[in-house]
């Protein structure tokens, strides 16, 4: 897949950095701090916890950007992998080295949320019907848990029809 990017300052909090520092100040000290160590293992066990199975996964962050590695059984959970360590706040790059070890599904589309979006909105520029706003819905579980609660900079998964 490559580099993929995202919007930092979106998502889930990695990083404990203090308030008065400027964002080129925090940028030099996460890609210098044991604090990279502490979130790479902190995603891992999102990964895990998540049921997304990985073998031989490693995460490696160096400033905003995530290199991550290791053989999933489909393209589907090498992208939710990908997904859920890019919507974390941030992580602006994720350099995907992931190899896909089976299934040969195509590879689904990538959606950077805006202001105003709901899945029904995406469903219908996408599918040309907005109530299969549900297969985006189940195409990024379980990182989504409710179809109405979507958040400006996220990005998501959005799959083909079939």
């Amino acid at each position: 897949m490559g580099l993929i990017t995202f919007i930092t300052d979106s998502g889930a909090k990695l990083f404990s950095t203090g308030n008065n520092e400027d964002a080129e100040q925090n940028k030099e000290k996460q890609s210098k701090s044991p604090e990279n160590k502490k979130a790479a293992k902190r995603l891992k066990e999102t990964i895990a916890d998540l049921k997304l199975e990985v073998d031989d996964f490693e995460i490696s962050i160096e400033g905003d950007t995530a290199r991550v590695e290791g053989k999933t059984a489909d393209h589907k959970t090498r992208e939710k992998v990908v997904l859920v360590i890019g919507n974390h706040k941030g992580i602006a790059v994720v350099d995907d080295r992931l190899q896909v070890s089976g299934n040969s599904q195509p590879e689904s589309n990538f959606y950077n949320v805006i202001s105003g979006d709901s899945l029904s909105k995406i469903a219908k520029e996408y599918y040309g019907d907005a109530m299969k706003y549900n297969l985006i819905f189940e195409a990024n579980k379980p990182m989504l848990k409710d179809p109405n609660k979507i958040y400006p900079g996220q990005v998501l998964r959005i799959p083909s029809e079939d």
